[in-house]
């Protein structure tokens, strides 16, 4: 039906007959010459009709917005000064020779060029979609798959498909559970992630497996969250921990040089978790934000102030500090914000001192704090932060998890409000997670990771008896504050796989119910494996400069796991709900 695509014409063309389709972006009347701008995935094509034609010409007069047209003509150059350099084929246009509308659009809901809700965007997404912001993205997107399948494939890998249909196994979040006809009462889920089975490929001996696959959490969502998402799922056979992690840089590498054309140093700085904690109070550090946290519990230890004192005497307390370069020009208003936006993270208030000179010491200084602090503590907190005239010092003292993720968050707010970001793109590795954490409402420990990641001390024994201070061979690629993988070596082991079992107080009976064919299998030659899962829907949104994951997935759901352009989820009927052996009980409403 075409020979060319819109956006693809150009000077090479000229004098050239030629067909293109596509949809009339905008039409023009211009004292008897009529010009349409004809829009397909490529872009933007000048179409230009001329009264010396009368028959065409008549057909064009009844072009409106969006009408669908098949276009055959001769390719000519601008007349000068008509040119439009924001155009791929800016330099020409095409005279019509002969038109067909292939179909007439009603009016649209909206103009594509109007700002609308965004329920509105995803009730009639395929309109959405037209726009060129919406079309570069996907197209974005499909050249991000297109470079990573190409990099792992160089690199050996083979793409493996998983099952859909499989069991329910605790991964962090609810499954989405789907009844089964044939086996009435029993449900099956849908994968939160191909863990299970890319581990059974490593034992089947597939060393190098890729896919890039559709995974399903029912949780609550985010910007940067959906119900069902994508991910570039990896596993690899008999390599160690730092080889993987060289692997998958280099993908990482190849993936921003191919697509967007941007050189990533190599090697990429490597960051303990602790360390990350300790610094910036999160395990996806922000390297763009230059504000660092200091701890400073020993300076007030025994202090008059018990917002402080308690926490420093607390084992599992934190005292921080966060200097703000020229954050003394905050007003009130700006710090009383800034109390609240911690308060978000359970923060019980922001203290704070304004250093507007040094040099004359307490005097030089502004808070309410400084009367419950010593001369010594005052000065140590000055000297340990770095504090210059016109800063401001930021404090949070609580529990060490209230106080990292709520300084952490502060830092990252200060640095957008502040301008102080430095540009380009800043990644890193985060290392040695804790293999554990303590779950306070369950009483027990908990995975960091997931249950099959390994710990560094391989002896069955040593992490039995002490958990809390095990380190994992788990591993997060971290860039400009946002985790686009994460990954571990596995245990290959079933002794060490049921010591963890044990651990998450998952009794034998249990961990035979759910995860009885992996632990088969790792008593059958398991070699050991590792690997990472990247979050596409999330690499896109960054390299797009997308604000939410919804902006680079073609028919996202809404933040209620619903769908405005299908409606989805509905009713279904009773026969089908029969045939599933499900009933749906209404709850009755007593007045």
């Amino acid at each position: 039906m075409r020979t060319q695509y819109c956006g693809e014409v150009g000077r090479a063309q000229i004098d050239q007959t030629i067909t293109v389709a596509g949809w009339a972006q905008r039409r023009r009347d211009h004292g008897g010459v009529i010009f349409v701008d004809l829009r397909d995935r490529s872009g933007l094509l000048q179409i230009v009709f001329d009264p010396d034609r009368p028959e065409v010409f008549a057909q064009a007069e009844r072009i409106r917005n969006e009408f669908v047209l098949e276009v055959s003509g001769k390719v000519r150059a601008r007349p000068a000064g008509t040119t439009n350099a924001n155009l791929k084929s800016g330099e020409v246009e095409l005279l019509c020779q002969q038109l067909t509308i292939l179909n007439r659009a009603e009016p649209l809901p909206f103009q594509l060029d109007e700002t609308v809700s965004e329920e509105v965007r995803l009730k009639y997404r395929y309109l959405d979609l037209r726009r060129e912001q919406m079309r570069d993205r996907l197209l974005l997107r499909h050249r991000i798959t297109r470079a990573m399948r190409h990099y792992l494939d160089e690199n050996g890998f083979i793409d493996i498909e998983t099952p859909m249909l499989t069991k329910a196994t605790p991964e962090g979040a609810r499954d989405y559970l789907v009844p089964s006809r044939t086996h009435p009462r029993k449900f099956f889920a849908l994968p939160q992630s191909p863990q299970i089975f890319k581990q059974l490929l490593m034992v089947a001996g597939f060393d190098r497996y890729y896919q890039i696959v559709r995974c399903f959490r029912d949780e609550d969502l985010r910007a940067d969250r959906q119900p069902e998402f994508t991910q570039l799922d990896i596993e690899t056979s008999f390599l160690d921990q730092e080889q993987i992690q060289q692997l998958m840089e280099g993908l990482f590498v190849h993936l921003f040089d191919q697509v967007l054309g941007v050189k990533i140093p190599q090697p990429l700085p490597r960051m303990t978790y602790a360390e990350a904690m300790r610094r910036f109070g999160s395990d996806k550090p922000d390297l763009r934000v230059p504000l660092e946290l200091v701890d400073v519990a020993d300076l007030v230890q025994g202090c008059d102030f018990k917002v402080f004192a308690g926490p420093a005497a607390d084992p599992n307390g934190r005292v921080t500090a966060l200097r703000v370069p020229g954050g003394g020009k905050l007003t009130r208003k700006d710090i009383d914000d800034c109390t609240a936006f911690v308060a978000r993270y359970g923060a019980k208030g922001l203290a704070y001192v304004k250093v507007n000179a040094s040099a004359q010491g307490r005097e030089g200084l502004q808070s309410p704090i400084l009367k419950f602090l010593s001369d010594a503590a005052v000065s140590g907190i000055l000297e340990r932060t770095g504090a210059a005239d016109g800063d401001l010092i930021f404090f949070g003292a609580d529990t060490a998890r209230v106080v990292s993720d709520a300084l952490g968050a502060l830092r990252v707010k200060l640095g957008h409000d502040l301008k102080m970001l430095d540009a380009g793109w800043k990644a890193l590795w985060v290392v040695d997670f804790p293999m554990f954490e303590w779950d306070a409402d369950t009483k027990r420990w908990a995975a960091m990771h997931h249950p099959f990641t390994s710990p560094k001390n391989l002896d069955p024994a040593t992490l039995a008896a002490s958990p809390g201070t095990a380190v994992a061979k788990a591993y997060d690629l971290v860039l400009n504050g946002s985790e686009l993988g994460g990954g571990s070596v596995r245990i290959h082991s079933q002794e060490l796989q049921s010591t963890v079992f044990d651990l998450l107080g998952i009794d034998a009976q249990e961990a035979r119910l759910k995860f009885g064919f992996l632990l088969d299998a790792l008593k059958l030659g398991a070699p050991p494996h590792g690997g990472i899962a990247f979050g596409l829907d999330r690499i896109a949104m960054l390299m797009a400069g997308a604000e939410s994951i919804r902006d680079v997935i073609a028919f996202p759901k809404t933040q209620t796991a619903a769908c405005p352009l299908t409606d989805a989820p509905t009713e279904v009927s009773e026969a089908q709900l029969k045939e599933l052996h499900i009933r749906v009980h209404v709850p009755v409403k007593i007045d």
